[in-house]
């Protein structure tokens, strides 16, 4: 990954949490709780899944900084969407979290030397896992979802639109 390369990808992953902000913002009870389809989540387990998520990836990076081989676990995200309620539980705390964790690990990633990108630990999953596959992941992965949550805010206009 080249120096121009990997800046792209560290400025994308810091306007993650404003794009989720802004495909949240104004959103009602019906968008924010509206399935678009059997097993895909609705927006509110969308924020609460970026939230747990980011913070995962922030003890992530540092595990992947700190330790010699870093052992990064995987975690099966429908089991914390079941167990951790996210079908009922409001999205402030969980935006919130998702801010904190971003801004935390972008000030990381700023003061991150050449020996540190080097760094490679062991993914439970996917094998080895490099830092910079950490930053590949999570640079695109706040902007998915915020796409994710526009797509169902919209159709849920439609679906309001269609009905007599």
């Amino acid at each position: 990954m080249t120096t121009q390369q990997r800046a792209a990808l560290i400025a994308q992953y810091k306007d993650g949490y404003n794009q989720v902000a802004d495909a949240v913002k104004g959103i009602t009870k019906d968008e924010l709780d509206f399935r678009p389809a059997p097993n895909k989540w609705m927006p509110r387990e969308i924020v609460h899944h970026l939230a747990d998520s980011e913070m995962t990836s922030a003890i992530r990076l540092r595990k992947l900084l700190v330790e010699p081989n870093a052992q990064i676990q995987g975690y099966d995200q429908e089991e914390f969407a079941r167990m951790l309620h996210y079908d009922e539980r409001p999205i402030d705390a969980s935006l919130l979290a998702l801010q904190a964790a971003r801004e935390t690990t972008a000030q990381l990633l700023g003061l991150m030397n050449k020996n540190d990108w080097q760094r490679v630990g062991n993914h439970s999953e996917s094998g080895a896992y490099p830092i910079e596959r950490w930053l590949e992941i999570y640079a695109v992965h706040a902007h998915n979802h915020a796409d994710q949550i526009r797509r169902a805010r919209k159709l849920c206009s439609e679906n309001r639109s269609r009905k007599p």
